[in-house]
């Protein structure tokens, strides 16, 4: 089975927050919480709760902003 770059999602203490995405952009994320449900061997996560884990992810991994974030400092 293919590892996703996702760990099982962690219920935390949210902070409100209201956007608009593509349709596509859903049926994607439906899709990927499936699949990461199925691989942690629980129910599919909502596709909202995926959405701060990809954009930690996304950020941990850019080093074009942590090499400008180092360079503010």
């Amino acid at each position: 089975m293919t590892k996703l770059k996702l760990d099982a999602i962690i219920d935390e203490k949210p902070v409100k927050l209201s956007l608009d995405i593509p349709a596509a952009l859903h049926r994607d994320l439906l899709a990927y919480a499936e699949i990461l449900g199925q691989q942690a061997g629980q129910p599919a996560p909502a596709p909202a709760k995926l959405i701060v884990p990809m954009l930690e992810r996304f950020l941990k991994t850019d080093r074009g902003f942590a090499r400008a974030r180092r360079d503010q400092s």
